[in-house]
Parts: C-alpha cells; structure tokens; sequence
C-alpha cells in the first residue's frame, strides 16, 4: 500500500479523535500514516525588534510528509485548511479537505461523510484540482526579511486602529500609481470570497489566471479593484511614517516600513484539492454565500393578452 498524511486541528477534541480513528483504518488497510497538527503551519508574527521571526516557505513542510505521500486529509475548519496548504504545497501533496468547523467554504465535504470519501480516494475515485497561491515577501535594503505562502490573500494596513494610509503600487511593468486608503488586499481567486469580497471586490471563479487588487474604504471614487494577469507580480511602496502590519491570510504577519517594500507573485506551489465529483464552484457560492438563489417574487409564468 501507499503513504497517507493527517494534518489535523488540535484544539478541537473531534478533530483527534477523528485522526486517531481514520490513523487506525487506514493503517489496518496496510498504509503508512504520519501526523501532523494545523499549528505547524501558522505564521509567527514579527515584532520590530525581531523583523525576521518568520520560517522560510519550504521550511514548513512537516516531517516526513514527501514526495512518498499520496494524499493527506485535514481536518478542520478553513483555518486549518489554510494552514495545512502552506505545509503541503511545497511538498506537491493533494489534500482531502473535512469540516470539522463552521463555513468550511475550503472543505470538500463533512466529517459524518468522511468513510464514503476514504473508499473513494482508497478506489482512486477522485481527481485533484490545483490553486494558485501567492508568495509574499517584505524586502529591506534589498534583502528578503520575512516571507510566506498565501492561499487567499495579504492585506496591508495600520496597526492598531484603522486610519488613511499612502501607497505607491506597481504592477508588472505598468507605470506606479498612488492609493489612498485603510490598506490595500492583494488577493487570489481563492481568496475573492473571502475578505476581498467583504472588501467589494469581484468573485473569480478558481480557474481564472488573474490576481486582484482592492483598496481598502479608498478616499477616492476612482481607487476600484483592479483585475490583472497572475503573471504580473505587484510591489507596495508605502509612503507613510507609521508602520504598517502585513496580515497574510488573516493568520500573522509582519511590520513593515517605509523603508520596506512588499512583493507579491505567483507562488511555484499550488494548493492542490482532492475532489470527489466535478467541482461545483457556482453551487458553492450558493450553498455558502446565498449567491444565485431564486428571487422570492420570479414569476412563474407570462400571460399574453
């Protein structure tokens, strides 16, 4: 038989007891289970004192989770999901994401499915759906200080309280342009349902190879989200005195300066999903987010005079 990985949530008693119990089938089935909790792959903060408290991208990969591993399940909610595709894109492990929380919007189906989805993956009943992910990086007088692998987006901002912040963003090679805001999101396909559409952003459907760029309460009519080519990487300038904090995935981040730029590119990793049927982006939406549903008052049918 093959090599499996658990990334579980270990705050959360059913998330353990769900590991031991899967850990227990499938070693009963001949497999090979390593273990890992979601915490691994949490983001420390940096503090000005320590700019660069932070574990390079590939560095996250936990022990014995390699090339070997056929699939790992994680179990948890989207924070952990999260957290698990920062340990395991590197590593190119396809993930079976269970929902043990509460949105679950990254999750591919529910805890009291969980036997079925085992047999199916155990069958080779499944494809495998890649995401882009983002690599950030705060860079000082030319030097990478912090970094980290990014499913749905990074965010800049004041800290602590929300006020007017002044940034110089360029994209690809187009001409710099001044933003005026709370802070700015870059964000992925993945991530245009998250904050990005709190924030007024577009939904983009996963497989659309773009980015976006959204302004934060901007203090101007003509500062709107941009979409552009993914292969575009962006660099923000901040042009204020405050520091700034760099939130990636609304997990930790890092302070930045003015004198510090934040470069945001296409990661060479992607997220990679286990699917158990075609994916079902627009349903989803619907069942998540209310996206689509029929209008309460749509008329039935037309009568012609």
């Amino acid at each position: 038989m093959g090599k499996a990985g658990i990334v579980y949530n270990d705050i959360k008693p059913i998330a353990c007891r769900t590991a031991e119990a899967l850990t227990q089938r499938l070693e009963a089935a001949g497999w090979e289970v390593v273990l890992a909790t979601g915490e691994n792959g949490i983001l420390g903060y940096s503090r000005p004192e320590v700019p660069a408290c932070y574990s390079a991208i590939a560095n996250l990969v936990p022990p014995g989770f390699d090339q070997d591993m056929e699939f790992a399940v994680v179990l948890g909610g989207d924070g952990t999901v999260l957290s698990a595709c920062r340990q395991l894109a590197p590593a190119d492990i396809p993930i079976l994401a269970i929902n043990t929380g509460h949105m679950g919007f990254l999750t591919e189906t529910y805890l009291n499915q969980l036997p079925e989805a085992i047999d199916a993956i155990l069958a080779g009943h499944y494809t495998v759906e890649d995401r882009v992910t983002l690599t950030v990086e705060v860079i000082h007088e030319g030097a990478v200080v912090w970094e980290a692998l990014s499913l749905n987006e990074m965010v800049l901002h004041k800290e602590p309280l929300t006020g007017m912040c002044h940034f110089e963003i360029e994209v690809g090679e187009h001409a710099l342009v001044d933003i005026a805001a709370d802070g700015v999101i870059v964000s992925t396909p993945t991530g245009s349902t998250a904050y990005a559409l709190a924030a007024g952003g577009p939904v983009i459907a996963p497989g659309v190879s773009v980015l976006q760029l959204i302004p934060i309460c901007p203090h101007s009519l003509a500062s709107r989200a941009l979409v552009f080519s993914d292969t575009e990487p962006v660099v923000i300038f901040p042009a204020n005195r405050q520091r700034l904090i760099l939130v990636v995935d609304g997990n930790a981040g890092c302070y930045v300066t003015q004198d510090d730029r934040v470069r945001v590119r296409k990661s060479p990793y992607s997220a990679r999903f286990i699917r158990l049927g075609s994916p079902e982006f627009f349903k989803i939406l619907r069942e998540k987010l209310g996206w689509g549903l029929p209008h309460i008052a749509k008329p039935t049918s037309v009568e012609l005079p």
